[in-house]
């Protein structure tokens, strides 16, 4: 005969079985009401990414409170009224003068950083075509690349690579590029909140996001949600993010939340932008506390912020068709606060002319907050676009802005070969 159950091994399986039980109840309830995401359970990936993409920044907090780190990058300075800023500039008083002509960026985009020692870093995709760039296994990278880093030590005047490996480490050999995005870490855009470094870049239409104690290696990246291409029998698209046709080229999806992003953080508050619909495009945002997980952020209230152009225009492709120079699309947010107002430049492109084979006209353009805070409505420059007429080239829209010692330099290719960099001055 069997010896019956001691009484507390009864009571510990009760309470287990309750305990389990009220859980899965209180689950169910906060996900239907809203409160708290659907747990996905179809796949084991799918639930380790939710359960990293929430416990890695309380994770990362408690390190902090045991094992501070020091901050690496130097303080936003002050602006002196001696110098101009992007204010001066919308009010015609200032304008960008060539101050190098060839700084030894790579063609395309960068975001640079000083850092405390005086060294400059420049974050720059590239592949092992453009710069002989290897994977973390050893593999040479496909076009167009992962991101890396190009070094100055004589304020930011020549760059040079700092290694030739991807700054983000593959979790398996050989590297697996879906999960790692090694083929396409596309305009990375980088801000320093006093402990950690956060990158976006777009992987596919999508906004990946990653953060970074040192600025060398990176965690794995999450994606921020309701970014992409997408079509209409997926899900509608949101207010703004319609891709309507182009006189000259087909569209690829029905809806666009992505593409070149940008970031801002404003205080506890962090900022991703977006590029949303094309014919014409806009410029939309997601906000959430920076201390927060990324699968938190929510829609910016006045999505989007501003839209392009409403029309081609006419089928020249030159200066008498500047003002329709951001029709297509419009990304590669670049933000700046001066004063009370919020500043932006930002990459506009019409896409191509008739019989091109594809997007060949491009400009930079400048818009700005038309109140105290990004979350609003904001107001185009009326000289847009800046620096050059259109056609322009592809390097020019992805403006790299950084400000040291209250001076206003700008990171962009004038000619389509080089990247040159551009320094603020009085008129």
């Amino acid at each position: 005969m069997r010896n019956a159950s001691p009484p507390w091994q009864l009571g510990l399986l009760r309470f287990t079985v309750m305990g389990t039980f009220t859980l899965l109840l209180g689950l169910a309830i906060l996900t239907a009401n809203g409160t708290i995401d659907p747990i996905p359970l179809h796949s084991w990936s799918a639930l380790r990414t939710y359960i990293v993409d929430r416990a890695k920044p309380r994770w990362l907090a408690a390190q902090r409170l045991i094992w501070p780190i020091q901050l690496t990058m130097v303080e936003e300075p002050t602006i002196p009224a001696t110098h101009p800023t992007l204010a001066d500039l919308w009010q015609g008083r200032a304008h960008f003068v060539v101050d190098v002509v060839n700084t030894g960026l790579p063609m395309g985009e960068s975001d640079s950083l000083v850092l405390r020692n005086g060294t400059w870093w420049s974050y720059v995709h590239a592949s092992d075509r453009s710069a002989g760039i290897r994977d973390s296994c050893g593999a040479p990278v496909p076009f167009p690349g992962c991101v890396v880093i190009y070094e100055s030590h004589d304020g930011g005047r020549q760059f040079a690579l700092h290694a030739p490996t991807c700054v983000t480490t593959c979790n398996q050999c050989p590297c697996d590029q879906g999960d790692n995005h090694i083929d396409q870490q596309q305009y990375p855009r980088v801000v320093f909140d006093g402990q950690l470094l956060h990158m976006v870049y777009e992987y596919r239409g999508m906004v990946m996001h990653r953060t970074s104690e040192d600025g060398l290696r990176w965690e794995a990246a999450t994606f921020v949600p309701q970014t992409g291409f997408w079509a209409t029998d997926y899900q509608p698209c949101p207010a703004g993010a319609t891709v309507h046709e182009h006189p000259y080229t087909p569209s690829i999806a029905e809806c666009l939340v992505g593409g070149p992003p940008g970031i801002y953080l404003d205080g506890e508050e962090l900022y991703i932008f977006v590029g949303m619909g094309q014919n014409p495009g806009a410029i939309g945002c997601f906000r959430g506390r920076v201390d927060e997980p990324i699968a938190q952020l929510r829609a910016c209230a006045v999505n989007p912020l501003f839209t392009g152009s409403p029309s081609y225009g006419p089928a020249t492709s030159d200066a008498t068709a500047n003002s329709h120079f951001d029709f297509r699309t419009i990304s590669s947010a670049e933000v700046q606060k001066v004063g009370e107002r919020y500043y932006m430049l930002y990459e506009g492109v019409r896409g191509p002319g008739p019989h091109d084979p594809g997007d060949t006209q491009f400009g930079l353009g400048l818009a700005r907050s038309t109140g105290d805070h990004i979350n609003g409505a904001w107001e185009k420059f009326a000289e847009n676009p800046l620096l050059i007429d259109l056609p322009a080239n592809i390097g020019i829209g992805h403006a790299d802005l950084v400000v040291t010692d209250g001076v206003t330099y700008l990171y962009t290719s004038l000619d389509g070969v080089t990247r040159s960099r551009l320094v603020l001055q009085w008129q």
